[in-house]
């Protein structure tokens, strides 16, 4: 498991657009694009070029996008890499492995507010996935090094299930 990435350290001014579209993302923005993505299964991502289990995470999670996403299963990948490493570690990165799924940049004034609207109960370490099921629920995490065949069985197991059966019922 890689440590939390440096908390307090303000990130840059979003960096301009490059070709391939990494757009930074605040807390709040993360917010809403979980929120528009209801009705799928999510898989958010968190980890950096520098996280070496990170990287060796990375084209799992691409395979398992490419496999169950037709499913309904939809990756984002937020890279908590420095906004000055986009263009030097990022990019590079990306496009070598050619996601698929979007791919955003940590761009928050506050990097606890960040990682508490996330979880609060998460420290920051990564890699860190975080697994919603249709109706937006945050249902499992997984921190640290984790065996892409754990994760493929949360992802399968919350595309077979009906929404419905986690709705509350209302009282009589």
């Amino acid at each position: 498991m890689c440590a939390a990435w440096p908390v307090g350290v303000a990130s840059a001014a979003p960096p301009p657009a490059p070709q391939l579209a990494i757009r930074p993302v605040d807390e709040v923005g993360l917010s809403r694009l979980l929120a528009a993505k209801r009705g799928k299964v999510v898989l958010l991502s968190f980890w950096a070029t520098w996280c070496q289990p990170c990287v060796q995470e990375f084209p799992g999670l691409v395979r398992l996008s490419r496999k169950y996403g037709p499913r309904g299963l939809d990756v984002i990948s937020v890279s908590v890499d420095d906004s000055a490493s986009l263009r030097s570690a990022v990019l590079p990165f990306v496009r070598k492995q050619r996601p698929g799924f979007p791919v955003l940049i940590r761009h928050a004034k506050d990097d606890e507010a960040f990682i508490n609207r996330v979880d609060r109960n998460w420290t920051g370490a990564l890699p860190a996935l975080f697994l919603f099921d249709k109706a937006g629920r945050k249902r499992t995490s997984f921190i640290g090094e984790t065996a892409l065949a754990t994760v493929e069985r949360a992802v399968g197991k919350l595309l077979a299930e009906n929404p419905a059966a986690h709705r509350p019922t209302k009282a009589r």
